[in-house]
């Protein structure tokens, strides 16, 4: 990678993970890309930010000419509990945008990223050490768009030679950006109710285990990947990778270790319930580790721990 262009830039993975391409690949050579309105705050990071609908494949073909771009980074997605509120608009954005996002690639010859998600597996799938390869049958939109993209990814990389790569991200914890309507995000909340109000109402039932990762070990993933031989990818665009698998009251009961009056009741969304039910309860990473190297490096008691000192810093709560 030398010159890229991410879209959904402002979303949980891409406003960590633009930073972190800047700090490696130079800041005018990682081009930041939203629907939205923040120039002001991106030329703020040192580096350029472009204002861009996925859905207009035209303006991200010139984007990319325009900055030379040699790859694509396509983050650009609803995600699975909001999907389900909108389903068509689920589809369009995330199948329109992936398409003119492969088109560009194709045309330019660019190196393509773009993740899938544990919820391209469905309630047919085995539910513990998901193999690498096994059936996906989702049962919701964000799932279905998910396995359509890997096959997409597939499809342009056996066809036209795109560079395409991908791996299918567990639930991503993050105290940078707020939660984005994943089902995956009590994972997340539960830090920020933790310290500022010492309790919790829980969406997901007890005993409900999902995997998950640190978002430091997500941005490392991406890169490793993406600079990775690509004659020992024989995957490509859908390696399981993940650093844990848990359940509530695992992080409640780590929580506890630093905020001993913390308490956690239950108020269970039957929605994202019935998502969370559908999924694996724990994933095997082994051909990315095999392929491409893949490692986490934090566990749930090492990401509990930063999580709670850097949101105490921005709450102005000691943990420690």
């Amino acid at each position: 990678m030398k010159r890229i262009l991410v879209t959904g830039a402002l979303g949980q993975i891409g406003s960590e993970l633009v930073p972190k391409l800047r700090s490696i690949y130079g800041n005018s050579n990682v081009i930041a890309t939203d629907i939205k309105q923040e120039k002001q705050y991106w030329q703020s990071q040192s580096g350029p930010y472009e204002s861009l609908d996925v859905s207009n494949a035209q303006s991200m073909y010139n984007l990319c000419k325009s900055f030379q771009v040699d790859t694509i980074i396509h983050l650009a997605a609803l995600l699975s509990a909001t999907a389900e509120k909108n389903p068509l608009l689920a589809w369009n954005l995330n199948m329109g945008g992936l398409v003119n996002a492969l088109e560009t690639a194709k045309e330019l010859k660019c190196q393509f990223f773009t993740p899938s998600s544990i919820g391209a597996f469905g309630p047919l799938t085995p539910k513990e050490k998901t193999p690498q390869v096994t059936i996906q049958r989702p049962t919701t939109m964000y799932g279905v768009s998910k396995v359509s993209g890997e096959l997409l990814c597939d499809y342009y990389y056996l066809k036209f030679g795109v560079d395409t790569r991908g791996v299918r991200f567990p639930g991503l914890i993050s105290y940078v950006a707020p939660p984005g309507g994943g089902t995956t995000d009590y994972a997340v909340e539960i830090y920020y109710e933790a310290l500022q109000r010492n309790n919790y109402s829980c969406y997901i039932a007890a005993n409900t285990y999902m995997d998950m990762m640190y978002m430091p070990d997500a941005l490392n993933a991406i890169i490793h990947l993406m600079e990775g031989d690509p004659a020992k990818l024989i995957h490509r665009n859908a390696y399981n990778v993940t650093a844990f698998s848990a359940q509530p009251e695992d992080f409640r009961r780590e929580i506890q270790k630093y905020l001993p009056n913390f308490k956690m009741e239950y108020k269970v969304d039957p929605i994202r319930q019935a998502i969370a039910e559908s999924w694996p309860n724990s994933i095997d990473p082994t051909a990315a580790e095999q392929e491409w190297g893949f490692s986490a490096n934090y566990n749930l008691s090492k990401l509990t721990q930063d999580m709670l000192e850097r949101l105490g810093q921005k709450f102005g709560r000691d943990v420690s």
